[in-house]
């Protein structure tokens, strides 16, 4: 690995593990067993390398959340297949997840990324109003649009700060639970839009969360 790809691997670790508020660049240097000026020699300091790894990030949760919004009309999904795409799409947030623990003070510190984290914002609602359009369209229970959107706020306002709710109850717990816990949380949203079918995706989302989490132990 480069020295570079490695000061980005690292610095991502530690913020991600200590908080990147309380990592420097010294702590980085110092991790990798590196001179401070073999760091500043690839990245001016840690502003840039935050942004690097925010443009990273960015790059695969984009590609990530068009699929559902893509979809072809009529194509719902069964409640497995929007399980899995809420899976990577949470798992991707975990591995930046120090983006997510500290935001307000990160938007605030870092206009650019202000503005690039609200395009994901909207990218994400979009996604969910497009899996929630999916799911409903065949259910007896009339949605009126601001209904519609407003569960979509809802699930996005979840989905948004999910891990950093989770962090403030359970400071060590394995990752895979509160991902998937982070899912069923969102699906079951969906529920009681779903009329008579509602119990049986209420159910099969605690089937899928129970047998996700045998695997993981």
């Amino acid at each position: 690995m480069k020295t570079r790809d490695r000061i980005l691997h690292t610095s991502l670790e530690l913020f991600n593990v200590e908080g990147e508020e309380q990592t420097t660049t010294i702590d980085i240097a110092n991790e990798m067993d590196i001179s401070p000026g073999n760091l500043y020699y690839h990245f001016k300091g840690k502003d840039d390398i935050i942004s690097e790894l925010f443009h990273q990030y960015e790059t695969a949760i984009s590609s990530t959340l068009t699929a559902p919004i893509e979809r072809p009309l009529g194509d719902t999904g069964d409640v497995e297949d929007n399980w899995y795409f809420l899976y990577v799409v949470l798992e991707e947030m975990y591995q930046y997840r120090f983006l997510y623990h500290n935001l307000d003070n990160i938007l605030q510190r870092y206009p650019s990324i202000r503005r690039h984290f609200k395009h994901l914002i909207q990218l994400k609602r979009a996604a969910l109003f497009a899996i929630c359009q999916a799911l409903i369209q065949q259910s007896v229970i009339d949605t009126g649009k601001q209904q519609m959107l407003g569960l979509v706020d809802n699930m996005t306002l979840n989905l948004t700060f999910w891990l950093s709710y989770d962090q403030l109850f359970h400071e060590k717990r394995e990752p895979s639970v509160t991902i998937h816990q982070g899912v069923l949380q969102l699906l079951t949203m969906v529920a009681p839009y779903l009329g008579d079918e509602q119990l049986t995706f209420y159910r099969d989302c605690e089937l899928i969360y129970a047998g996700m989490l045998e695997k993981a132990d």
